[in-house]
């Protein structure tokens, strides 16, 4: 169960949803993704649609998912190495980073999991927290933009 509910963390929430996290629908289309090159290397000769709900996916939007996920990971890796900078154990790290990114609720472990709250954590740690909530709840490419310096001299 706890393996299990780790991985569902990531997911989030549906497409639409006011969760964080990666969504069903790039979860969906990696699996469409995964496919397409499963049978290229059956078939190298052969065309192939990538199809979504009846319509054809640009390689634009599969470009997108790529970057979201690399940038979601890397942020999960961010976040959870400075929790551990704080002396926190490697289930609170990770868990409490990956909870603020999906916004879903309670993390694992002892401190903050279902029957902790995040009250003991170091205040650092809950300022690191919230700007990964912030990120999660607001789509982390979003915050990246308004981040990047490009941004403000354009």
């Amino acid at each position: 169960a706890f393996v299990l509910f780790f991985f569902l963390m990531f997911v989030g929430g549906c497409s639409g949803s006011t969760a964080g996290g990666m969504k069903i629908f790039r979860f969906q289309l990696s699996l469409i993704v995964l496919r397409e090159q499963l049978m290229r290397l059956l078939h190298p000769r052969a065309v192939f649609t990538r199809n979504y709900n009846g319509r054809a996916v640009s390689d634009e939007i599969i470009s997108s998912m790529i970057a979201y996920t690399f940038i979601f990971l890397l942020c999960l890796l961010i976040i959870t190495v400075a929790l551990a900078a704080l002396q926190l154990d490697f289930i609170t790290s990770l868990s409490g980073a990956l909870t603020v990114l999906t916004n879903v609720g309670p993390a694992l472990g002892d401190t903050i999991g279902p029957a902790g709250n995040f009250a003991p954590l170091p205040e650092a740690a809950k300022w690191i927290l919230s700007v990964g909530m912030l990120m999660g709840r607001l789509e982390i490419l979003s915050v990246v933009i308004v981040l990047s310096p490009a941004f403000w001299r354009s």
